[in-house]
């Protein structure tokens, strides 16, 4: 069989700048929702939350902030993908998407993956980037959440997802649509010795993402107006021949019809996750309560 990823020269190194993060401080941006704009800066510092409460999209790169400074050790991060199905569209090929999204994001897939420490507590992470092929579930991307979850599994830890995807990733065709299945039992062993997965839905999560390993989380977390589903609003509303409600497959939807635990805007993001995983520490339960970031 052919190889489906092999290794690469070099590992992504945590605090590289990301372009967007490259962007001139006294440039504007426009918010897709309510067409203010706002300068770079006071949007970075802000979160990358317009004032009119948008969640706009976060990096991988810069997700990583999320942690204790210094703590993000990437894993796994020099293996790339390859094109076992040698797959070609009308537009172009998928070896040469691969280049042009490694050589926009400086990443080699749409998924880096590795240990951290969140407000002083241990955990294993996994983190999607939109941006490459529309963080999309290849081969790569679901071997990264499965060894994630597996060391999980070995020390004892909570494996923490953040995803935001278009679902799976078509150019690998039968082969893409296995990792469901593979990430899903590498989950099911971590479970079974009560180590937590929590999965944080941001904008958007759809596909075979949101119909494997985050949707079977622990804990549901999406973030405000995060939209989430499986096939998009257009492909339902023709097969069904019926008009869908004007906050269909929206954060709040979801969450008022119980298929999500939680919506946690980004500034509390932080501390909920901190929180929650102190419900499932072994250490000393006599440790004083978390404090808020100040």
């Amino acid at each position: 069989m052919k190889e489906l990823f092999r290794r690469a020269p070099k590992a992504f190194t945590p605090g590289e700048q990301t372009p967007d993060q490259q962007t001139p401080d006294n440039m504007w941006v426009k918010c897709p929702s309510c067409g203010e704009l706002t300068y770079v800066k006071q949007l970075r510092d802000n979160l990358k939350v317009c004032r009119c409460g948008n969640h706009m999209r976060l990096s991988a790169v810069e997700w990583t902030g999320l942690f204790d400074s210094d703590t993000f050790v990437e894993h796994d991060g020099n293996i790339t993908p390859l094109d076992p199905l040698n797959f070609v569209s009308p537009k172009d090929n998928y070896a040469q998407k691969l280049r042009e999204s490694q050589h926009s994001t400086g990443l080699y897939d749409a998924m880096i993956g590795g240990e951290a420490s969140l407000m002083g507590q241990p955990l294993q992470v996994t983190i999607t980037e939109f941006e490459f092929i529309g963080g999309s579930m290849g081969s790569v991307f679901g071997e990264k959440i499965a060894r994630a979850a597996e060391r999980a599994y070995e020390l004892r830890v909570p494996l923490l997802t953040i995803n935001a995807s278009g679902g799976a990733r078509m150019h690998e065709g039968v082969i893409s649509l296995m990792q469901l299945p593979k990430v899903n039992l590498a989950l099911a062993r971590l479970g079974s010795v009560g180590m937590p997965h929590i999965a944080v839905m941001t904008d958007p999560c759809y596909g075979g993402v949101l119909a494997s390993y985050a949707s079977v989380a622990d804990i549901i977390i999406a973030e405000p107006g995060a939209r989430i589903g499986f096939a998009g609003r257009r492909v339902i509303e023709q097969t069904i021949r019926q008009k869908l409600p004007a906050n269909f497959q929206s954060a709040e939807f979801l969450l008022e019809h119980g298929m999500i635990d939680m919506i946690v805007p980004r500034n509390e993001m932080r501390l909920t996750l901190a929180r929650l995983l102190r419900l499932y520490t072994t250490r000393d339960t006599s440790a004083a309560p978390i404090a808020a970031d100040v």
